[in-house]
């Protein structure tokens, strides 16, 4: 008699729990005020309804690194020597110079709009004045050797070159075996006669001398 009042039981149970399980998935609960409230988990990536997210998320970075955050905190009063606006494409287990890019053509470096650098006084690269103002930036990427661009045309899309409004081209070197970056990574490094634009994805890294 014992075992059958147990298996009496544990079929209640089982019943109790499986119309439970049911309810939740046929309809979402009420809540005191009357409001419906979905308590099911979504299996789905949440979704923006006003516009799609971008899978290259746009990232800036400031020379003097982390420059906002200085001067909300009154740790500077001085305006910025320049900053850089792209988009990070990553790897996504692709392989950087077979699926991605390819030698001797131009690209934006990043994904989407194209790459804009701002400078907010003169500069110099490779001894060449750069006067302050918004230019594109691109690259033409050989196997030891980056060609970065600077071009006039700004507020464009990355694929649309017009290198009748180059400005200025500088070659500089490329090494690989470096730390691995998934995502394509632009920063500013200081130096002792500026800063560095420091280039990276995959093994490489790029790296283009400004001087201030």
């Amino acid at each position: 008699m014992k075992r059958i009042d147990g298996l009496f039981s544990l079929g209640v149970a089982l019943f109790v729990l499986c119309s439970c399980n049911s309810g939740s998935n046929s309809s979402p609960s009420t809540d005191s005020s009357g409001r419906k409230e979905n308590i099911i988990v979504q299996k789905e990536p949440f979704r923006n309804p006003y516009a799609p997210v971008d899978i290259s998320p746009m990232d800036m970075s400031y020379f003097p690194v982390d420059y906002p955050q200085l001067k909300m905190t009154d740790s500077i009063h001085t305006p910025p020597v320049m900053r850089v606006i792209y988009s990070r494409p990553h790897l996504q287990g692709r392989t950087l110079f077979h699926n991605l890019l390819k030698y001797g053509e131009p690209w934006r470096l990043g994904a989407n709009e194209a790459t804009e650098i701002q400078f907010y006084r003169d500069v110099k690269i490779q001894n060449k004045k750069i006067p302050a103002g918004r230019y594109i930036l691109y690259c033409i990427p050989e196997e030891h050797e980056w060609t970065i661009v600077l071009n006039s045309n700004v507020d464009t899309w990355g694929l649309k070159i017009d290198s009748t409004k180059d400005i200025d081209r500088f070659p500089i070197p490329v090494t690989n075996g470096n730390r691995k970056a998934e995502y394509f990574t632009m920063v500013f490094e200081k130096t002792k006669t500026g800063a560095e634009l420091l280039m990276a994805w995959s093994d490489l890294v790029a790296r283009l001398p400004i001087e201030f």
